[in-house]
């Protein structure tokens, strides 16, 4: 009997110690520079028209609001958001062929954005939804789903849309160009007589009409939402973009990372950025007003998505959204200010505490155009696996250093954080979050638990993971009230 308790024991002890991780920053090894960073949707588009579309509309607080809308752009800016996806459609700016509107109620929401981002030198991926102009549409198909009639017309007024933000009113902080929202399936968007056409001639139109006007505004294709490993068959519009893109909405894990490398191998080949231009998740949940992408488990699979794609080589995210109705399908958005019982704006714009601080441990504390360094976790034996523990380090520009833990098991985990390669002394301050915390949203604050001292003599220390949590490392040491870390 006591050798049965002995041995039971020696196996707790070894399925103990299994849990055990080393967390590896090399400091001496920066494997590339992110050609953007960690951001969100923020959509334009006001006007409630019928016919198919996204939930990106509709959410901006009346342009008369201004308290409301200093309160979304004050929580832009605390959350650090540095790289935002700004959704438009053709209609806005162009509703009929030829007649641009340039000061109507939409295109004055696109200035408030691009000003915001302008101001605090976020960098903005501008994408044009859809069309939605019945005077460019197939016949017979949705003009909101379809493709351009004239091809050559659409490349026409979206070089002119570019011209007038980029010469007119001379904004900077527009770097990307889409032009249109998940193509190529039979439910999505550009589509034909006949289902979806092909968005090549289209790219090839935008970039001549960019260049007849000496604009250098780069164009990112192709939007697909969660595609294969690319390929030479599918891809043959790469002599007309200067970035890849992709949509990525439900989850990656382990087995799923190596898509993402594949899509950032391919990029880099040709010199060229990859983002996830969109980021969420729907496996919890999606369906009018479904509170799934809102929940914690939401919210960690979103974190997970992103450490393993800043390791697998992606530049930047766009989450979905900053701002969203929540009432189409599914409640995406990290600020509220629209009442769905009521159908309303609501008078002040308020967090979704939830999803708003988990993403702000991933948006807060990092920069743009950060170094990406070696990172890797092992078990602490070689006998043993290393726990499922995805992990990523930025240092920024000037210099900051921020390692993100998430830890996605229902167990805990004790890990030791090591850092090679520190030459000279730094500190290291805990942001952690997990689903408990924020039992009561209102008396929470995202503070330090504590900082931790580390010199090139002590350079690692002991980290407890819990289950389901996100953990920030980093030197930042930002006041709760104060904002976010978006350009150096």
């Amino acid at each position: 009997m006591a050798q049965r308790i002995v041995l039971a024991a020696l196996l707790f002890a070894a399925a103990a110690g299994a849990d055990e991780a080393v967390v590896r920053v090399d400091l001496g090894k920066a494997e590339r520079t992110m050609a953007g960073g960690i951001g969100a949707a923020w959509h334009a588009i006001r006007a409630d028209v019928p016919g198919a579309r996204s939930s990106a509309w509709g959410a901006n607080p009346p342009l008369g609001n201004a308290l409301a809308w200093r309160q979304v752009q004050d929580h832009a800016a605390w959350l650090g958001l540095d790289w935002l996806r700004v959704q438009i459609d053709q209609r806005m700016y162009e509703p009929g062929n030829t007649q641009f509107e340039w000061d109507n109620e939409e295109m004055q929401t696109l200035y408030r954005i691009l000003d915001w981002a302008e101001t605090h030198k976020a960098d903005v991926f501008l994408q044009q939804m859809w069309s939605h102009v019945a005077w460019n549409a197939i016949t017979n198909v949705d003009p909101a789903r379809s493709a351009p009639r004239s091809v050559e017309a659409f490349a026409d007024g979206l070089a002119t849309l570019a011209e007038h933000l980029l010469k007119t009113r001379r904004y900077t902080c527009i770097k990307w160009l889409s032009i249109t929202h998940e193509p190529g399936r039979d439910w999505s968007w550009w589509q034909g007589p006949s289902g979806p056409e092909s968005i090549t001639p289209g790219l090839a139109a935008v970039k001549a009409a960019l260049e007849r006007r000496g604009l250098k505004l780069p164009l990112s294709a192709p939007g697909w939402l969660e595609p294969r490993e690319p390929t030479a068959r599918r891809i043959d519009f790469d002599a007309h973009v200067g970035a890849y893109d992709i949509h990525w909405l439900s989850g990656v894990d382990a087995e799923r990372q190596p898509i993402l490398a594949a899509w950032a191998a391919w990029a880099r080949e040709r010199s060229k950025p990859f983002f996830i231009s969109e980021l969420g998740e729907v496996r919890f949940g999606i369906g009018p007003a479904d509170p799934g992408p809102a929940t914690f488990r939401s919210a960690v699979a979103n974190a997970e998505a992103i450490v393993r794609g800043i390791a697998a080589g992606v530049d930047a995210f766009s989450r979905a959204s900053l701002l969203n109705r929540g009432n189409i399908d599914g409640q995406w958005q990290l600020l509220r200010t629209w009442d769905a019982k009521t159908s309303k704006h609501l008078k002040e714009a308020a967090i979704e505490p939830v999803p708003y601080y988990a993403y702000a441990l991933l948006s807060r504390f990092t920069v743009k155009n950060s170094e990406v360094l070696g990172t890797t976790v092992a078990a602490s034996s070689r006998r043993k696996k290393a726990p499922d523990l995805p992990a990523a380090a930025l240092r920024s520009p000037k210099g900051q250093l921020t390692i993100l833990i998430v830890n996605p098991t229902d167990a805990e985990h004790e890990a030791t954080v090591e850092l090679t390669g520190l030459a000279a002394p730094l500190t290291l301050f805990r942001y952690q979050l997990t689903g408990a915390a924020l039992k009561d949203p209102a008396a929470f604050k995202l503070t330090p638990a504590g900082g931790q001292a580390l010199t090139k003599h002590a350079p690692s220390f002991a980290e407890k993971l819990p289950p389901l949590s996100i953990t920030t490392l980093t030197t930042y040491l930002l006041a709760p009230d104060a904002p976010g870390a978006i350009a150096e």
